[in-house]
């Protein structure tokens, strides 16, 4: 296999959907500063389908989460293959520094000052604290920034294929069964943010079908047992793969969650989006909101963190009085897709 002599860069974002697809403009901000690079991604297998059919990534690589020596020699023997220049790793993990080191990839840029990166002579960027504060994908532009690429633009992006385009139009027909606006409500997350409980969602579910041309579709690939088998709720994702499902995002006119990766997934769609965030730094819509699609957010009011909030997001349910409930998020959501009674 003989390789021109060009930029060979490979992107290395071993975590969840959501910080995956946070990282979708640096291949193609790469492409505009380097038109002729050549650029992969090394992924999880369950995130690759954020990048099928991307034209700015020309390889996916996938990660095997195997511990074993075997598979260590085996994932640095595929990496040599491509003769990679540059590698940009998005998050610190340590045996990917060393089989990235071991593949022979002498620019290598990682963030923070891990001690296993100084051992490998690796390159990083830091982020100074969070101070200023920037968004997610922001600080991963600085991985690329440090190669040269000069860009403010971090409008993220999922490229459905026209066989797919295709297939949402069709399943939109479906999936309003004669109503006019279709909401998606997704209730489930990470649990790295605060989000609602189930009931609270059923609330907000049975208020928006009081509307007569709303149709709700609840987007979770598995159903809460307090969001399950409600009347004239639709529930298009079950069972399915990320990418069979992001024909079906792609059908909204809205969807409304917390800080999770379906709303990342409906951002880097162009879908609209209305989602409940936290003010906290580490949960902040400034730093995790969704990017590059007409976004509305809503928050606590001002007290409510300093009087009510548990202060852990994992425990925060916007629960309580100042909180978020599914009134005012159906209030939102209304005037979002212009619809009255």
């Amino acid at each position: 296999m003989i390789f021109a002599k060009r930029k060979r860069i490979l992107i290395v974002r071993p975590d969840r959907i959501g910080d995956v697809i946070l990282s979708t403009p640096i291949p193609r901000e790469i492409k505009k500063k380097f038109p002729g690079s050549f650029i992969a991604v090394l992924v999880r297998p369950y995130t690759q389908d954020i990048f099928f059919n991307n034209p700015y990534v020309d390889k996916i690589i996938l990660i095997d989460d195997s511990k074993s020596i075997k598979s260590f020699f085996e994932k640095v023997s595929e990496l040599r293959i491509y003769k990679f220049t540059h590698a940009l790793t998005l998050l610190p993990a340590e045996r990917l520094n060393y089989i990235l080191f071991a593949a022979g990839i002498l620019n290598r840029i990682g963030v923070g000052h891990k001690f296993f990166q100084f051992l490998t002579f690796t390159h990083y960027v830091s982020r100074k604290k969070y101070i200023p504060l920037r968004h997610e994908a922001d600080y991963c532009m600085d991985l690329a920034r440090k190669i040269g690429v000069k860009t403010d633009d971090l409008s993220t992006e999922i490229f459905l294929t026209e066989e797919e385009k295709r297939k949402a139009i069709v399943n939109r027909g479906k999936l309003l069964d004669g109503k006019k606006v279709l909401i998606g409500v997704h209730s489930t997350s990470g649990n790295s943010a605060p989000n609602w409980k189930p009931e609270e969602y059923r609330k907000l579910i049975l208020q928006l079908q009081s509307f007569d041309n709303i149709r709700v579709a609840v987007t979770d690939n598995v159903i809460p047992k307090d969001l399950d088998g409600i009347n004239g709720v639709c529930y298009p994702n079950i069972n399915l793969s990320l990418r069979e499902s992001f024909i079906n995002f792609a059908s909204l006119d809205l969807l409304i969650s917390a800080s999770t990766g379906p709303m990342h997934i409906a951002a880097a769609l162009k879908v609209k989006t209305l989602s409940m965030f936290c003010p906290l730094t580490a949960c902040s819509p400034q730093l995790w909101g969704p990017l590059g699609n007409d976004s509305t957010i809503v928050l606590p009011e001002s007290n409510y963190c300093e009087i009510i909030c548990p202060g852990d997001p994992k425990k925060c349910t916007f629960s309580g009085s100042g909180g978020i409930n599914a009134a005012k998020v159906a209030d939102e959501a209304v005037n979002i897709v212009n619809l009255t009674n």
